[in-house]
């Protein structure tokens, strides 16, 4: 008999292969979609835009130098408050002690007499004078047991106060310490970027910022030479207003009786030249020792004597006359008069930025000797290096 069965249908072997191509057409497309449609790399920023982002990061790390300065100086207060009480509370716990044992001693000396009263006592004294000689000798005895307990009643509540007193400051320590540490941690972090920033620029990039400073340091050059001239001018017109009322004074006690000859001063020339010689001799001395620091590397939070930030220099530099200026540029603009710059005088403090976050020394002709940033020295330079937030006369 035939066979009914079909035929088996041959399966084509290339099926697969024309599969396989397909995929990898479709996956090369993909690709090349994915790469017309990719963003393009963000573009280098230019030379000034980093020069301003690090000026920015420098002025900022400023700013966080100095609350770190003002944690710094509130916690070492602290710490030193800390330890004076702790020191009181360990003499007054011994007071606590020795007024214990005083007590315990008349417990121990009550005990051994058995507690025995008034009555008995008086029978079984040898004679009634000898009773009554004993029973002021135990009101004695009672007055200066009332007196222990009452000391050590009073030792004991002031000891609580004190400890008290001591955990608060310990409190108010560890709070101090932990924003000076959250100060460190920001004026580190604003320094790294900065340093990141600079070391991504090219050789090329570096010699155009280097061009770009020394524009702004002969534009702020220029504006101190002005400023220098402008005063030497006025002080001139001073000099020359001085000298013709002198002379007009002494025509004036040259025509009189001669009462009072020798005696006279010209108008102004009182007290306030007394004052102005005065201060001038202490901002000498602000000044050499300014100048003695030229070269001493910039250190955030450092008050020297091997390193300087801004405000460290300054309250160094005054300490040397005799004044005591505050840590920080924010307490250091409060202290003393405040001056236009047209008045600046050598010893002055010029203060720069909105967030007044820097301070140098005027040393006269528009110049100041500062501590600028980090990776500079002391130096020289002129004041308008900075926009001018304000100054003052600290003495």
């Amino acid at each position: 008999m035939a066979s009914h069965r079909k035929p088996r249908t041959k399966v084509r072997t290339t099926t697969p292969a024309v599969g396989l191509t397909t995929a990898a057409l479709a996956s090369v497309t993909l690709l090349s979609t994915q790469s017309a449609t990719a963003a393009p790399a963000e573009p280098k920023p230019a030379v000034e835009e980093v020069q301003k982002k690090v000026d920015a990061l420098y002025r900022q790390a400023g700013a966080a130098t100095q609350e770190y300065n003002r944690a710094k100086a509130a916690s070492t207060s602290q710490q030193t408050k800390v330890d004076t009480l702790l020191s009181d509370v360990a003499k007054r716990t011994e007071k606590i002690n020795e007024a214990r044992r005083a007590l315990g001693s008349y417990a121990a000396a009550q005990y051994r007499n058995g507690g025995i009263g008034p009555a008995a006592t008086f029978f079984l004294a040898d004679n009634p004078q000898g009773y009554f000689d004993q029973s002021r000798l135990m009101d004695r005895a009672t007055e200066r047991q009332q007196r222990s307990v009452t000391e050590f009643r009073t030792q004991q509540a002031s000891a609580a106060k004190k400890r008290a007193e001591a955990v608060k400051s310990l409190e108010t320590l560890t709070e101090t310490q932990a924003t000076l540490a959250s100060s460190k941690k920001d004026v580190q972090t604003k320094l790294t970027e900065a340093r990141g920033l600079l070391s991504r620029l090219t050789a090329e990039e570096k010699a155009r910022l280097a061009e770009l400073e020394r524009k702004k340091e002969a534009e702020a050059k220029e504006k101190a030479a002005k400023l220098a001239a402008r005063q030497a001018a006025e002080a001139k017109e001073r000099a020359e207003a001085e000298e013709k009322a002198r002379e007009e004074a002494a025509k004036e006690s040259g025509g009189g009786s001669g009462t009072g000859s020798g005696t006279g001063t010209a108008p102004g020339s009182g007290s306030g030249s007394g004052t102005d010689s005065g201060y001038a001799a202490k901002a000498e001395k602000v000044l050499a020792f300014a100048r003695a620091q030229i070269g001493k590397p910039y250190v955030w939070g450092a008050s020297g004597p091997s390193s300087y930030d801004c405000s460290g220099l300054t309250q160094a530099a005054w300490r040397e006359a005799g004044v005591t200026l505050p840590r920080t540029t924010w307490d250091q603009v409060e202290f003393g008069t405040r001056v236009a710059t047209s008045d600046l005088k050598p010893g002055d403090l010029v203060f720069f930025y909105d967030d007044i976050s820097h301070v140098g020394i005027y040393k006269g002709d528009g110049m100041m000797i500062h501590a600028p940033k980090p990776g500079a020295t002391v130096r020289e330079e002129s004041i308008y290096y900075m926009p001018i937030y304000g100054s003052v006369r600290p003495a």
